[in-house]
C-alpha cells in the first residue's frame, strides 16, 4: 500500500519527538517495518521501480525467440539457466504469445474434404 508523504511525515516526526514505534504502528495502523524503513530513508517520497535487475536478460531472450522462433519454453529455461515460469513470465511481459498450430481431426474436416482424399486415394 502507498501511504502518502504527508502521513509518512506525521509517523516520522511522532517516532522521532518520542513516540514508540509500536504506538506509532497502531495509532497509524502501519507495520512496524514500514515505520522502521522510513526512519532509514533520508527522503521520504516513494520509490517507483519499472524494471529491477534479474537473472534473465530480456534482450537475450528476445534475440533467442527471433533466431530460434520453435524453440520450446523449457529449452529456453535450460539455455539461460533459470526456471520455465521465469521464462514464461518475460514472454508475457514482452507480449510474445506462443507459436500456436491448428490440428484438425477426421471427424472435425467437412464432408467435401474428406471425399476429396477418398477420391485421390483411389
Amino acid at each position: 500500500m502507498s501511504y502518502s508523504i504527508d502521513d509518512r511525515k506525521k509517523v516520522v516526526t511522532y517516532v522521532r519527538n518520542g513516540g514508540s514505534v509500536t504506538s506509532a504502528a497502531r495509532i497509524y495502523q502501519i507495520g512496524r517495518t514500514t515505520i522502521y524503513e522510513w526512519l532509514k530513508r533520508k527522503n521520504l517520497s516513494p520509490i517507483k521501480v519499472e524494471h529491477r535487475q534479474r537473472k534473465l536478460d530480456w534482450k537475450a531472450l528476445e534475440r533467442d525467440v527471433q533466431e530460434n522462433p520453435d524453440a520450446r519454453a523449457l529449452d529456453r529455461a535450460k539455455k539461460f539457466n533459470v526456471g520455465i515460469n521465469t521464462i514464461f513470465y518475460a514472454l508475457k511481459k514482452m507480449n510474445i504469445t506462443r507459436k500456436k498450430k491448428n490440428f484438425v481431426t477426421k471427424k472435425e474436416r467437412p464432408k467435401k474434404e474428406l471425399n476429396i482424399v477418398k477420391d485421390s486415394e483411389n
